[in-house]
């Protein structure tokens, strides 16, 4: 059998579907390579770039990918993912490994193997990533098959409600060499979730009022609205005063008596028929005026503030 694997394109025997079952049943019928055949493998990878040779190193190796995949199930990402990755580990394993080191590839390629695996899930197990230092790594791939060992065996969800105790956190500290506040902070890391802040597109009124985004802003310092609370200030003061004086006598003593005086009482200040009496005029021609003016006055604002 294997010298049939050697005479045709290795990748044949490994199905091309997405039956992630079907894979893993053919690499597991890909005989492992005896350690001579595996170091002239190697050496024609090294000394030949013979691409035949890689072929036969990687898939001679990939249900070992597979069963480092299994160790990774319970972050709940998807094994054909997982598996994945731990190829692209492989890989490099047998791109880098070097035939007179006297180990077998088996052995070197675990590490990276693991670590891609490693990397993937730092990067899709949370939206946030919860692990950047060394310590918070080692903390992420240790810390729950540790809970497991104190907690005794119960399932990975209860396992990760479960708090540990103050003498827990401090041999989970002692057996990974890390800080106990390490170990706290990674574990409320752990057993939180990600949270949406916006509410889904598809979501009703009450879901998207509840959003944190909506509790969470500060109104106060939001710059569009910083921006709006200084051109409606501006536009209060200055701006009234620069379009009053783009008016003639008459029509800005309307508009101040129209709207920006008030009486003793408090109500408005002068009506039209009391400007047309004091005009000589109707009270439709003092409403004219009135309109015209207000529409000179909404131009040089728009100018002013569009400039």
């Amino acid at each position: 059998m294997t010298t049939a694997i050697a005479t045709r394109d290795p990748w044949s025997v490994v199905p091309s579907l997405g039956n992630l079952d079907s894979y893993i049943r053919a690499v597991q019928v890909i005989p492992m390579l005896e350690a001579e055949e595996e170091q002239a493998l190697a050496r024609r990878l090294r000394d030949q770039q013979d691409l035949q040779a890689a072929s036969r190193l990687v898939l001679s190796h990939l249900r070992l990918v597979v069963s480092i995949s299994r160790q990774y199930l319970g972050y709940g990402l998807p094994q054909g993912d997982l598996i994945q990755e731990g190829n692209v580990g492989l890989m490099k394993a047998v791109k880098r490994f070097d035939p007179d080191q006297g180990v077998r590839l088996v052995s070197y390629a675990m590490h990276w193997i693991k670590a891609e695996i490693h990397e993937y899930i730092l990067k899709n197990w949370r939206m946030v990533k919860v692990a950047t230092t060394k310590a918070q790594r080692k903390l992420f791939f240790n810390l729950r098959s540790l809970k497991h060992q104190f907690k005794g065996e119960i399932d990975d969800a209860r396992v990760s409600r479960a708090a540990l105790s103050e003498a827990e956190i401090h041999r989970v500290a002692q057996e990974l060499d890390v800080r106990p506040e390490d170990v706290i902070e990674m574990e409320t890391r752990m057993a939180g979730g990600d949270v949406a802040l916006e509410a889904p597109a598809d979501d009703d009124h009450d879901g998207a009022t509840l959003a944190p985004l909506n509790y969470l802003a500060d109104e106060v310092h939001e710059p569009t609205r910083v921006i709006e609370a200084h051109r409606r200030d501006w536009l209060a003061s200055d701006g009234i005063s620069l379009a009053l004086e783009q008016l003639d006598e008459r029509s800005r003593r309307i508009v101040e008596e129209r709207w920006l005086k008030v009486n003793d009482n408090g109500s408005g200040g002068m009506t039209l028929h009391e400007l047309a009496a004091d005009y000589g005029v109707s009270a439709e021609r003092i409403r004219q005026i009135e309109a015209a003016a207000m529409k000179k006055m909404r131009k040089a604002l728009s100018e002013t503030v569009g400039a």
